[in-house]
């Protein structure tokens, strides 16, 4: 019964990648073999199609969770399954819901090919580029913090110029940070059902595996940053918020929380770290609720 779940799992990943070749840009050179419009000449079956395949995705997430819980899936199957998700989902097409991964290549051809500063050029500036054809919000200065055009440098030299290899190694990047802050979590809590909740869930899932995007960069740096704190290492904890902070802004609200356990300890107080945590999640959740007042031109 195992085997046949796990195998069912791997299967209808593969079909789900397969699905995400549907949202081809018709303006992507680089895919344009794979081009068929459908997903665009037929909205609402290719949303149905969708919806579906999360149902499905959320379906096997709360199977393996009950099987985890009654021991009928050890660490080891969990371990497996994550790394069948990474390798299946590292060639999903990364832009099926959110360009994003583009913007994250083009922003650093601005700061690596161009040699030219992110936050003051546009890469809408080099017309011409190649990249513009299917890129959105190219009219708009690097979004993001330094460390993470900093960190962007290497998938995108990398990528020797090529740009499949490019999104290829984005995808990789992004995929190495979610095993990364899977581990960080089971440091920190030391319980492998905090890993399963988080590596399996489909939103972590969807927004990590593929579409690439950079938040699992900022929990990582910010998790280390947890985690030096929980054992009195103040420099190290700060340090790994502030490049949490370079990367996207928004862990800058937990840097309150971060002071005040400083406070307890230089004291030689006790730190309820279940309260902490709880606090932590309030305001990354506060963070999220405020998302929608960026100003954000497509």
């Amino acid at each position: 019964m195992k085997k046949i779940l796990i195998s069912a799992y791997a299967l209808f990943l593969l079909f789900f990648s397969f699905f995400s070749y549907l949202f081809i840009d018709r303006n992507l050179s680089y895919l344009s073999r794979f081009y068929t419009g459908f997903a665009t000449n037929n909205r609402e079956i290719t949303a149905v199609i969708y919806i579906n395949f999360v149902v499905v995705l959320f379906a096997f997430y709360f199977v393996f969770l009950k099987m985890y819980l009654k021991n009928k899936l050890n660490r080891k199957d969990i371990v497996w399954i994550i790394i069948l998700s990474c390798l299946t989902l590292m060639f999903f097409y990364p832009a099926m819901l959110s360009f994003d991964i583009f913007n994250y290549v083009l922003t650093a051809k601005v700061a690596f090919f161009y040699h030219e500063n992110p936050y003051i050029i546009m890469p809408i500036q080099f017309l011409g580029d190649p990249l513009l054809a299917f890129t959105h919000a190219a009219n708009k200065i690097a979004l993001y913090g330094p460390f993470w055009i900093g960190i962007t440098g290497l998938p995108y030299i990398l990528g020797f110029g090529n740009f499949l290899i490019t999104i290829f190694n984005f995808k990789l990047l992004a995929t190495l940070f979610y095993l990364a802050t899977s581990w960080m979590i089971y440091k920190i809590s030391k319980d492998f059902l905090s890993v399963t909740i988080f590596s399996l869930n489909p939103l972590v899932i969807i927004e990590t595996l593929v579409s690439g995007h950079n938040d699992i960069v900022m929990i990582f740096f910010v998790l280390c940053g947890v985690f030096f704190l929980s054992r009195n290492k103040m420099f190290p904890s700060f340090l790994f918020l502030l490049l949490s902070i370079l990367i996207k802004y928004s862990t800058l609200l937990l840097l309150p929380v971060f002071l005040y356990v400083s406070f307890l300890q230089r004291n030689k107080k006790n730190v309820n770290w279940d309260k902490i945590y709880s606090l932590c999640a309030i305001l990354m959740m506060i963070a999220f609720l405020l998302s929608p007042l960026r100003e954000e031109i497509y």
